[in-house]
């Protein structure tokens, strides 16, 4: 009984799931933040790659 009271107690698992949400929180910022500045970046690339072949 003792051993089942210590690991319902155990902090392991809600430390694991803690860092599962902050990496998914993470992802999710990336995700949002490639598809809002996506765009403007792959044309900011093009050019700055454009620019640099022409000299």
């Amino acid at each position: 009984m003792i051993n089942i009271y210590s690991y319902l107690q155990s902090q392991k698992g809600g430390t694991a799931i803690e860092y599962g949400l902050v990496a998914a929180g993470i992802s999710l910022a990336i995700a949002v933040a490639v598809f809002a500045f996506g765009d403007g970046l792959e044309e900011l690339y093009n050019n700055t790659f454009t620019d640099a072949l022409e000299g």
